[in-house]
């Protein structure tokens, strides 16, 4: 049924919060498996280093300077891949933020702005410049992604954890309003992963990875490739029949 190629021969792909961490993985881990990758991300010297390392292995990678909280800079970042390829395929909506932990009624409209604007409002903005290329392209497949956090109770996180039942929200809704046109919205829910934000995370708050890994089943944390893998399962044919899913990358975290 499937070729032997690349998980993601030929096909073009966008992904948010490429700049680093989970995005940056996807973004090597989609390009070896064939694909045409355009990543996007605020930070711009991080992009070309990433795109820089893809195209030196003689893979297809470009990028976008764009900020997903605004919804010109979403919408021009999903023309620019058309423009650039034709087409879009794919999008992986990584872009995201957390913050410290810290109890919800001391907690300030600064933080909850912040995390819902990037989260939530960014998923917004990126959803419906990337549904409407798929549409007119004849289908696609998006992957966002949430948390753990939007599967399960996090204390000292309550910002966050809506904005990820947002992301899982979103999600369920794009998946189930266009599935007979041709599009499948998937999310992944990832534990603790390596990357610049935990790494700030577990330095602000020493035990707390600690603590984390005893309540992960395989005790320990996840290399952003690891998240990657499973995004560019769900946004590959191999997952046609896979919509509206939330598949936990998390060592059993929300199995417990």
């Amino acid at each position: 049924m499937f070729e032997s190629a690349g998980l993601l021969s030929g096909k073009v792909i966008l992904v948010t919060g490429a700049s680093s961490g989970i995005g940056a993985a996807a973004a090597a881990v989609f390009a070896r498996e064939g694909a045409a990758v355009v990543l996007t991300a605020r930070r711009e010297a991080e992009l070309a280093a990433r795109v820089a390392e893809l195209t030196a292995k003689g893979l297809k990678a470009s990028y976008v300077v764009a900020d997903m909280t605004r919804s010109e800079d979403a919408r021009r970042a999903v023309d620019t891949a058309v423009e650039r390829h034709g087409t879009l395929d794919g999008a992986f909506n990584n872009a995201g933020t957390g913050g410290n932990p810290e109890p919800l009624h001391t907690m300030s409209d600064e933080v909850y702005d912040r995390i819902v604007d990037t989260n939530v409002r960014g998923l917004w903005n990126c959803l419906r410049p990337e549904i409407a290329a798929m549409l007119k392209g004849g289908g696609g497949s998006i992957v966002n992604n949430s948390s753990v956090g939007g599967l399960v109770a996090i204390a000292t996180a309550a910002p966050y954890v809506a904005s990820k039942h947002a992301v899982i929200g979103f999600t369920r809704a794009a998946a189930d309003e266009y599935a007979r046109q041709g599009i499948r919205v998937n999310a992944v829910a990832p534990g603790s992963t390596r990357s610049e934000i935990t790494a700030d995370w577990y330095a602000d708050n020493p035990g707390l990875e600690d603590a984390i890994h005893a309540a992960t089943p395989q005790g320990r944390t996840a290399a952003p490739e690891e998240i990657a893998e499973a995004a560019a399962w769900l946004l590959s044919d191999r997952a046609s029949y896979v919509t509206g899913a939330v598949l936990p990358v998390d060592g059993g975290y929300v199995n417990r």
